[in-house]
């Protein structure tokens, strides 16, 4: 560690992307990191870009100082980007569960929620299912955050609707098929979904992840607005996030010092207090060093189910060809 620190400082730098400072606490991640490495200067890309916009990223940069250093993915384009990824493992790697890395140090999950919907109730009165949303009051306010095909967030926003309406963790299409149902009705809204957004009222209703309905909420109250969430009955829906280092980062070095820092429990109990499930949570609770007010906070140390890597492989290539029934 004292030798990977040293070269990290001999860099100076470090490009991280997609992180926004509302995300699953990442500010307060940034900042520590920042604060326990002051010779290591942070540059925050594109915070609201989505994962595949992440890779595309490093793609148009490669061999450049611009190129970002490290990804945080959501799990299908995870699985589509092995060639991208420089192998690495944590000092921590023993305490990560198999399902949650690549044997070879590729990828490795960093957290989860649970996918949620958050709704205006000010406006909208009280929803408590998803078949609700067909009403005509919800013209154009629906939305899931960002494209399914794209942004991990949207993605398991399909997963959920699937398994609220009769799919399974093996087959989606139910979800494809509520959300075509639902844009059809002409309830959808397909821009980007905002912090702003939601604040000025453009989106009403969001599909997205239990840390980040959290910031919405916050958002709304400050306009005097009511926020609140559900999550559909039977439909308690989670996706580990991925970090993976650049195969060609500019600053190797500190895109491993800034892995062994997310996986210390200062940065995993970080992202717990912004609402989020950190991978090493299990290993903390034994270990006594997990942060209690926080986890209590969270409602307690059980997840909701995850697809496995193959089940969001299949149903990867199959939503390329059935989101296009929504989006043309």
């Amino acid at each position: 560690m004292a030798g990977l620190e040293a070269a990290a400082n001999k860099e100076g730098k470090l490009n991280v992307i997609a992180l926004p400072r509302d995300w699953a606490n990442y500010g307060a991640v940034l900042d520590a990191f920042m604060a326990k490495y002051p010779g290591i200067k942070v540059e925050e890309q594109a915070p609201n870009s989505s994962s595949k916009e992440e890779i595309a990223a490093a793609e148009i940069n490669k061999g450049t100082d611009k190129a970002p250093d490290v990804f945080d993915l959501g799990t299908s384009v995870t699985l589509g980007s092995l060639d991208k990824f420089a192998p690495y493992k944590v000092a921590a790697w023993d305490k990560i569960p198999e399902l949650n890395k690549e044997a070879t140090g590729l990828w490795t999950s960093d957290y989860t929620g649970i996918m949620a919907v958050g709704y205006n109730s000010t406006k909208f009165g009280e929803i408590t299912s998803l078949d609700q949303l067909f009403d005509p009051k919800f013209k154009g306010v629906v939305a899931v955050n960002g494209n399914p095909n794209e942004a991990g967030a949207a993605y398991n926003g399909v997963v959920m609707a699937s398994l609220a309406n009769g799919g399974s963790l093996d087959d989606i299409t139910p979800g494809v098929n509520y959300f075509k149902k639902l844009n059809d009705a002409g309830n959808m809204f397909l821009g980007d979904v905002t912090s702003a957004v939601v604040t000025q009222g453009e989106v009403g209703v969001v599909i997205d992840w239990s840390y980040l309905q959290t910031g919405y909420a916050q958002g709304m109250s400050a306009e005097g607005t009511d926020w609140k969430t559900f999550v559909p009955e039977g439909a308690a829906i989670g996706s580990y996030y991925n970090q993976a280092i650049n195969l060609d980062a500019p600053n190797p070095a500190a895109a491993r010092l800034w892995q062994e820092f997310l996986y210390t429990p200062e940065a995993q109990n970080l992202w717990l207090a912004g609402g989020a499930r950190p991978i090493l949570l299990d290993t903390m609770i034994k270990d006594k060093t997990v942060d209690q007010a926080s986890l209590d906070a969270l409602g307690g140390a059980t997840p909701p189910v995850s697809q496995t890597a193959a089940q969001t492989e299949k149903s990867k290539a199959d939503l390329l060809v059935q989101w296009k029934q929504i989006t043309g």
